[in-house]
């Protein structure tokens, strides 16, 4: 089975506390835009399989795709654990873009369909949550609100359709560490989260422009976040905000034209440069 599975930005990320668990309470407005890596699931071999086309991500049981495989294998009590599973990445790794847990959502979604397992969306999501704040959202997809540690996902009206650019600085970030970093933050300057909730419950792309925000700006060091930001304002982005816990940063353009221009202008210094859309969907079946 074939998948195309969708990359993410964070609209708004504010973290409310630190729980008992170790985990984060979260509030995020996630948006899927139209950047997919495509993940191959098939039955065959003797074991759980990774083959992965960037050298980057780990293929063996430090993948989210293998943890995933492994969460579903023991939910549903399948011993037959032989799937070979193919990445094809296009999302950038460790980026903040929900690369691993878009893959870990692909192969929770392609594994109930292949083994006739009938879990609900709402069962994979509790299935993924334990292993990636953002797996729930990727086998939702579309604009959502999302709580909790992402285990609570409540779709709202979808973002305009708009140019989104999309780039990585040449750094990598380690969540985990981004959480430690933030924890250690004497003051936290927390977003306008009752705002945002009414621009998009309402659909208002202008509000949601003057909204967007992410804690994680003022604990992740991204040197090169503010010229990128710069840039995209001064082609005639309506935001431009980190995504995730970094480094990428994105724009959102009203603008077409703007928007191709501040893509071309910004992919001659970034390599990890992109222009895309939002996208409705997390996961999308594609023919064999």
């Amino acid at each position: 089975m074939k998948v195309k599975s969708a990359a993410k930005i964070n609209l708004m990320l504010d973290i409310l506390k630190r729980l008992d668990s170790g985990y984060h309470s979260l509030f995020m407005i996630m948006q899927s835009v139209s950047l997919y890596d495509t993940v191959t699931v098939e039955r065959g071999g003797d074991k759980i399989l990774i083959e992965c086309d960037d050298e980057n991500v780990p293929c063996n049981e430090k993948n989210i795709a293998y943890k995933c495989a492994e969460a579903f294998f023991d939910f549903c009590k399948i011993d037959d654990r032989a799937v070979r599973i193919k990445i094809e990445k296009n999302i950038p790794v460790a980026a903040g873009t929900a690369g691993g847990s878009a893959d870990g959502a692909a192969v929770l979604y392609s594994l109930n369909k292949i083994y006739s397992a009938g879990l609900s969306q709402n069962t994979l999501c509790e299935i993924g949550a334990g292993l990636g704040a953002d797996i729930p959202f990727s086998l939702v997809g579309g604009t959502a609100v999302s709580l909790g540690i992402g285990d609570i996902i409540a779709p709202v009206k979808p973002l305009k359709n708009c140019r989104i650019i999309l780039v990585k600085p040449d750094q990598a970030v380690s969540t985990p560490i981004a959480y430690a970093q933030y924890d250690t933050l004497p003051r936290v300057r927390h977003l306008d989260r009752v705002g945002m909730l009414e621009a998009v419950s309402q659909g208002d792309y202008k509000k949601i422009c003057t909204l967007c925000g992410n804690v994680f700006e003022q604990a992740v060091e991204v040197p090169e976040r503010p010229y990128i930001k710069s840039t995209m304002h001064r082609f005639g982005a309506d935001a431009a905000c980190m995504s995730g816990s970094g480094p990428t940063v994105y724009g959102l353009f009203s603008d077409y034209e703007k928007a191709q221009k501040c893509y071309e202008a910004l992919r001659k210094t970034y390599n990890n440069t992109y222009i895309c859309e939002p996208a409705d969907k997390g996961i999308i079946e594609l023919m064999d």
